[in-house]
């Protein structure tokens, strides 16, 4: 049990980081340096704005408070840096982020315990638009499978727009996939610790929970409680916690839910470094679970000492 900040020497707050979800880890980290100022940790604030290595040159900390969403950040790589420089930090380990940054391979592991993932297809190319329309018919959502906070993400109805979706996806330098779509109710459950939040029920009048509605828009609404009753919230915090044991995740992330019309639950990804703004989905499960944010990030950061 960690009480007194000494206890957590000096932490280097990690933000920035190069990929598309730079700007949203800098509002983030500016958010967790702040709660940890405030709680009396001597943290000081890096902005990585290229090699980690290069970053952390010179600084004498103790450990890491990893808050950099996406690529570079949440895939392993800077978790194998930190690694080899023994340092100590906040999240999942290598094997954990790498699995968990890249959809396509969480929904194998997912499909190979047993999980519920709706029916996806790989699209290599544009040659692979009609297969795709064959197995999953209309409507789809594409995704680049290792792009964070629904960048590069669209629906498509018909082959013209399932066409414009795979280039855009495709300009993210990763895999492309569609998955079916599932109409129903969406949800998000934090884990903490290995431990489940309340789950949150998420409604937008956007065609989806796009980047816009998680960070712009004021029509996005945030049901916590979800509505659930105690017995379906249990089931569903239950299947998070399995999806994220599964692959190996640590510390602190957020699984994503839809439960269809039939009432089956579909997992969609998992985060291993969610966001931490004021539009953030873990704050929010904490204050129901009677955890402000101060006491959420102290939480987070003594998960690092493991």
């Amino acid at each position: 049990m960690y009480n007194n900040p000494e206890q957590f020497g000096r932490v280097a707050v990690l933000m920035g980081g190069t990929a598309a979800e730079r700007p949203v880890s800098l509002r983030s980290g500016s958010a967790v340096y702040e709660a940890l100022k405030r709680k009396g940790v001597d943290a000081v604030a890096i902005d990585v704005t290229g090699s980690p290595i290069e970053a952390l040159q010179g600084v004498a900390v103790d450990r890491v408070f990893n808050i950099i969403h996406g690529r570079g950040g949440e895939d392993g790589v800077l978790q194998a840096v930190l690694e080899v420089m023994q340092m100590p930090y906040t999240g999942s380990g290598v094997l954990a982020s790498a699995l968990s940054m890249d959809k396509l391979r969480t929904k194998l592991c997912w499909r190979g315990f047993g999980l519920p993932t709706p029916a996806w297809t790989l699209l290599k190319d544009q040659g692979d638009i009609d297969s795709c329309i064959e197995q999953l018919g209309f409507p789809v959502i594409v995704k680049p499978a290792q792009e964070g906070s629904s960048i590069g993400m669209s629906k498509a109805h018909n082959r013209e727009e399932l066409v414009a979706s795979y280039q855009l996806a495709a300009s993210y330098k990763c895999d492309v996939y569609a998955e079916a779509w599932v109409t129903g109710q969406e949800y998000t459950v934090g884990i903490l610790n290995g431990e489940a939040l309340p789950a949150i029920r998420l409604e937008t009048p956007h065609t989806f929970y796009d980047y816009d509605a998680k960070y712009h828009a004021n029509t996005t609404q945030y049901h916590c409680p979800c509505g659930l009753n105690q017995v379906e919230e249990a089931k569903l915090q239950e299947l998070a916690v399995s999806a994220s044991q599964v692959v190996g995740v640590q510390g602190w992330a957020r699984v994503d839910v839809f439960i269809d019309h039939s009432g089956q639950a579909q997992l969609i990804e998992i985060n291993t470094v969610p966001g931490m703004t004021d539009h953030s989905l873990v704050p929010m499960a904490a204050r129901q679970a009677g955890l402000d944010f101060d006491q959420l990030v102290w939480r987070i950061l003594a998960t690092s000492c493991r």
